[in-house]
């Protein structure tokens, strides 16, 4: 990664006219600014942010916080109230469906004109013409016009063109979806080889597990600043801490999934979670701190064509902070074999060190690399905790006490 920049936001801010109705404009246009007739909305306060050249930088925040417009500014899509915007090199884009596509045209047209717009030459689309089209998976469709496309459709070909034009900076919003199974994994594939290659990528999602896992970095926004800046891991702790549980309800049906072998290429899925703690199986289970086992199974399927999935196991509180976690992937355990049995994968805790307090339990299905996520089961488990003793905090470190001879 290189210390030269390609991003600087400067003092930048964008603030929005709300009218309460439509002849408040007219009023504003006669009055000539005497008398004020909107609100401003501030989108984003002083930004200021510097990224460099093959950064991989997240955006988090809550619906509203400012994350779209920020990315268009530094798309050029918007223009700043007042700071300064600076970006040095091509961006490629993925902001919104469709984005910049002229419904009247052909796809063809769509890709001759999207990738000109982006800086290249006819014989620079010409020559990767081919292969922007076979990424897509759309040939048969090519020559009519957009307006008749699928979403999906739509969705394929915005990334195949923005993807393939050797960007030097990419840009993903949260709103993009690139499709479910085959295409999903070519897309998150060449994504990383886009991070591999060294080139600076700004990706905003609502995902904070995938924040942590792709992104150098990480900036959460709140109500148009920026709260927070620093490690991916850090912010996405804090991130974490700030958000109210959403899945607290704990139903039987959770563990009671179908399991089915018709699986779509390219995709993966969990098909069935179950616990118990020291034989005892439930989804909102009671724990002796430092003396009961917990036992989980994890059942999943997936396309063959792939490579074997990572199974990742996490602990939070109700609040969603994260206490603890593992994977097959960072413990350096190869599926394939237990994949040959019966798609089925055991864990055992013993002498579980949580202390006493309420925790729930998510499994993640992932790619090899344990960064793609094909499939979650998200506070699938409940574990109600008791302890004897008046140890404070959330886990019981190892430890042994040692007496010292003067």
């Amino acid at each position: 990664m290189s210390c030269r920049p390609v991003i600087h936001l400067k003092n930048l801010n964008k603030c929005y006219q709300l009218y309460a109705q439509p002849v408040d404009r007219l009023k504003q246009f006669i009055w000539r600014g005497k008398r004020k007739f909107y609100k401003d909305f501030w989108a984003l306060r002083d930004i200021n942010l510097e990224i460099n050249m093959g950064e991989v930088i997240g955006i988090v925040g809550r619906n509203g916080a400012g994350k779209s417009t920020l990315l268009q500014l530094v798309c050029g899509t918007l223009t700043p109230s007042s700071g300064e915007v600076t970006v040095d090199g091509r961006i490629a884009a993925l902001l919104e469906l469709g984005a910049g596509f002229n419904p009247e045209f052909t796809g063809r047209e769509n890709v001759y004109m999207s990738a000109t717009i982006l800086g290249l030459s006819d014989e620079e689309i010409a020559s990767r013409f081919d292969e922007i089209i076979n990424f897509s998976g759309i040939r048969d469709f090519i020559d009519q016009p957009v307006k008749t496309y699928s979403s999906g459709m739509y969705v394929r070909l915005a990334f195949s063109v923005a993807i393939n034009v050797s960007p030097d900076i990419l840009i993903i919003d949260e709103a993009l979806s690139v499709g479910d199974g085959e295409f999903s994994r070519k897309s998150f594939d060449q994504i990383m080889t886009l991070k591999n290659a060294g080139k600076t990528i700004l990706f905003c999602s609502h995902s904070v597990y995938q924040i942590e896992a792709l992104c150098d970095r990480a900036i959460w926004l709140e109500k148009g600043q920026i709260r927070m800046m620093g490690l991916a891991s850090e912010v996405g702790t804090q991130y974490s801490r700030s958000l109210l549980p959403e899945n607290d309800k704990i139903t039987e049906d959770a563990l009671d999934q179908v399991v089915t072998n018709n699986i779509p290429q390219g995709t993966a899925n969990i098909t069935a979670v179950s616990a118990s703690v020291d034989g005892v199986v439930g989804t909102c289970l009671e724990v002796k701190s430092q003396k009961s086992t917990i036992k989980l199974s994890i059942q999943f399927n997936f396309d063959a064509q792939l490579p074997t999935p990572s199974i990742v196991i996490t602990f939070q509180t109700p609040g969603g902070l994260g206490i603890s976690s593992m994977s097959t992937y960072h413990d350096n355990i190869d599926l394939t074999s237990w994949i040959q049995k019966d798609n089925r994968v055991d864990v055992e805790f013993t002498e579980i060190p949580l202390l006493k307090g309420d925790y729930f339990i998510s499994i993640y299905l992932g790619c090899e690399q344990a960064i793609h996520c094909y499939d979650n089961a998200v506070n699938i488990i409940k574990l109600q905790v008791t302890q004897e003793g008046t140890e404070q905090g959330f886990v019981m470190l190892p430890h042994q006490w040692k007496p010292v001879s003067l």
